[in-house]
């Protein structure tokens, strides 16, 4: 997910256009993840992950990875290696300043979306409440006619 600004929106609107994976939003969650730990193992977000998943898709940890990497390549997460302790040295990541600005902009994205889905989701049972209610009432004036008719055919 390059930074970038969106062409339809402009610079000011943080947009879904320019945020990246929009089908597991992987990005936010990892963001949130290292705000409230400060720091952490890639292992550990991988754990904790499935917890704040947004949709059911299966997270692969290859994803979590290169959203790491971007991430930290668009200077949202920085990592260092850590090799105290024993086994293999293990990548910590922290979140930066900027991985804290880019949060609070999922934020107004997923908060414009949920409204927009809670919008959507609302008209559609209304339509559907109401079109399901002409329908029987359809069904029960074509059913009364074909009735009449096998009636006076006897």
């Amino acid at each position: 997910m390059p930074l970038r600004t969106c062409l339809r929106h402009g610079k000011d609107h943080p947009c879904t256009c320019a945020m990246g994976n929009l089908y597991r939003f992987v990005e936010p969650v990892l963001l949130l993840l290292l705000r409230k730990r400060d720091r952490s193992y890639g292992y550990e977000l991988a754990t904790e992950l499935r917890q704040y998943a947004l949709t059911d898709a299966e997270i692969e940890v290859a994803a979590l990875y290169r959203t790491l990497r971007q991430l930290e390549k668009n200077a949202c997460v920085t990592s260092e290696w850590d090799v105290d302790g024993s086994g293999p040295a293990r990548r910590l990541y922290t979140l930066t300043a900027r991985g804290k600005q880019h949060l609070e902009e999922w934020v107004q994205v997923l908060d414009h979306l949920s409204q927009s889905m809670a919008r959507f989701v609302g008209d559609s049972q209304t339509l559907l409440k109401s079109k399901g209610a002409r329908a029987g009432k359809t069904s029960r004036a074509t059913a009364s006619p074909s009735r009449r008719t096998v009636a006076s055919v006897r």
